[in-house]
């Protein structure tokens, strides 16, 4: 089984190309969607939460107070690398565990917006970056979010740019309105098989 890690900038159309692999029969982990759900759920995280931050952080019904951590970590980079550091084993053991129960697929992907800036991509066999320019996805998620300009470019400042996505990705599909995404995925879908094979047939 490969592991692969899809990842690209906010608004780049990441879970779009994933909901095509899955409609093909791939599993696809989202690690954000797995990160909230353990934030809301894990009882272990939540109290970590609560002693490094505040317990005011969950609100009465327990869940997290996603807009006040939000401009807590967004607005200060050293938070964000605390929460981060909290919440990422537990992800990567939900990870592993999701593995084993699919390792009889050729390939798995794992969906994540910053693999590269985590240094997780390295634990990936590949790497694909969905590239859209940056102008793009701005009023894609304005659109989306209903956020404004400056809170978007602010969230953006913690991601990689187009350009060392690119650089250090296996495989980049471009999904800028223009190009035609559904020939990439395929084609990429078909890569990743025939690699798969090739690799199996080593051992």
């Amino acid at each position: 089984m490969l592991k692969v890690g899809i990842t690209g900038g906010m608004g780049s159309g990441k879970s779009t190309v994933c909901n095509i692999l899955k409609n093909l029969g791939v599993p696809i982990f989202t690690s954000d969607d797995v990160g909230k759900y353990l934030l809301d759920n894990d009882d272990y995280l939540k109290d970590e939460i609560k002693r490094t931050f505040d317990s005011d952080m969950y609100t009465s019904t327990g869940r997290l107070d996603r807009e006040r951590m939000a401009k807590l970590v967004f607005n200060n980079p050293d938070e964000l690398q605390r929460i981060n550091a909290i919440v990422h084993p537990r992800v990567k053991a939900e990870f592993d565990s999701w593995c084993k129960k699919n390792e009889k697929k050729p390939y798995v992907v794992k969906e994540a917006a910053i693999l590269f800036e985590t240094g997780k991509h390295k634990e990936m066999d590949k790497m694909v970056t969905v590239f859209c320019p940056k102008e793009e996805r701005i009023n894609r998620i304005i659109k989306r979010d209903e956020a404004t300009k400056e809170d978007i470019e602010k969230r953006m400042m913690h991601q990689y740019s187009d350009a060392e996505r690119n650089a250090l990705a296996d495989f980049i599909i471009i999904n800028d309105g223009k190009e035609d995404l559904l020939p990439q995925v395929m084609e990429l879908h078909e890569l990743l098989l025939n690699e798969y094979t090739r690799v199996k047939a080593l051992f």
